[in-house]
């Protein structure tokens, strides 16, 4: 039997990047002492009132169909958030989505097809190669160089532009790298953009886990309203990635193009989420808060410990919920390292599984207790020794 192109494409993109993790959750089935260090699923729960909105949104009878673009309150909810970054936003600026993943996946098939380049930061997020190429389109990694924290530059950007780049795909705050874009910095990568007709998807999940300083988009500047669609959720902001409610924010005509393909996909969220993302996104709430003083103080312990190691160089995070470290002055690579460590208690992110430029280095996630980090550390520097 004929599988469309999609599977073939598609076919190395998935699971194999997340081995580790896998055999991680097998051998802690069986019994084996592993802390888990490798997927970002936030460790604080949702505030109480979400369950409750959620709860009696059911019962007030909103479980039936959606629009198709998303539920009133949600989307003038959503509306008024972007509006507060960039005053001509309105609800017709807005698609929502069953989280981030989904918002990216439309956004990119809406965006390119067969031949055209995605450029994106290497190292990346896992799943954006899947994204990338389920259109038909290529990725041109750029370069995110440790000299310089891991941030993009509009050289390097402008270095990697062919005629077939049509998309930017931009994280920040990174993962996997924890790098923060400064305004200044965002508004030459623009220019870029704008120079050379090219859209700009910034995935923006985590803009509130900055830990010190102020969160910049390229959304927020108007000169650039025409090329960029922002993406986000309530997944790491609210501490809900089960609830899968994410959106897109982009120009009204990107909105219009967008919607069939949307409808196509899903036609709507579940109304009785969209109530409780409404009332998340309007609520003064402390889970990001208390969420960003965990993962800077965790990133500060794993470091303050991690850098005495010979052989291994952490780089500390400005944000979100990894750190990563450099362990070639080990003698392994990060797959081999990796692989070995989860033998001696610890289960780690390989960098291979983040792109390219990704083979020195290991991701750690910072959603553990913190009793849990000072004990990884020690778990890491006894199995760095035994090299």
């Amino acid at each position: 039997m004929q599988y469309a192109a999609i599977t073939d494409r598609l076919a190395h993109t998935g699971g194999a990047k997340w081995a580790i993790h896998q055999r991680c959750r097998e051998m802690k089935a069986e019994g084996a002492d592993i802390i888990e260090l490798t997927i970002g699923e936030p460790d604080l729960p949702p505030d109480p009132r979400l369950f409750e909105v959620c709860h009696q949104s059911m019962l007030a009878g909103r479980t039936g169909y959606s629009s198709g673009r998303g539920e009133p309150k949600l989307l003038e909810a959503i509306a008024a958030r972007y509006a507060k970054r960039r005053a001509d936003v309105d609800v017709n600026n807005v698609l929502c989505f069953p989280g981030t993943q989904t918002a990216l996946f439309a956004t990119m098939m809406a965006l390119t097809g067969p031949g055209d380049g995605v450029l994106v930061g290497d190292p990346f997020y896992a799943t954006y190669e899947g994204v990338i190429v389920a259109s038909g389109a290529h990725r041109q990694s750029v370069p995110l160089r440790p000299e310089n924290g891991f941030r993009m530059t509009a050289e390097d950007l402008e270095a990697s532009i062919t005629p077939h780049s049509r998309v930017l795909l931009l994280n920040s705050p990174h993962n996997p790298t924890g790098a923060v874009l400064e305004a200044g910095e965002l508004a030459k990568i623009g220019a870029v953009c704008q120079k050379h007709d090219i859209w700009i998807i910034a995935d923006e999940v985590y803009e509130e886990l900055v830990f010190d300083g102020v969160f910049a988009s390229p959304f927020d500047n108007p000169d650039l309203a025409d090329l960029v669609i922002a993406v986000s959720s309530i997944s790491k902001s609210h501490a809900a990635p089960g609830f899968r409610s994410g959106w897109a924010v982009g120009p009204h005509e990107f909105c219009e193009k967008l919607l069939p393909l949307s409808e196509t996909m899903l036609f709507g969220n579940q109304p009785f989420i969209a109530d409780m993302t409404a009332f998340a996104l309007t609520s003064d709430m402390q889970t990001s808060a208390l969420m960003r003083d965990s993962y800077k103080r965790r990133s500060g312990v794993f470091a303050d410990r991690l850098e005495k190691v010979d052989g291994i160089v952490p780089f500390r995070p400005q944000a979100g919920m990894f750190i990563v470290l450099d362990v070639s002055g080990t003698g392994l690579d990060g797959e081999t390292f990796a692989w070995r460590l989860l033998e001696a208690g610890v289960a780690v992110m390989p960098g291979s599984s983040f792109g390219d430029s990704g083979g020195k280095l290991v991701r750690l996630s910072l959603t553990v207790p913190d009793v849990a980090v000072e004990e990884a550390s020690r778990r890491i520097a006894r199995f760095v020794g035994t090299i």
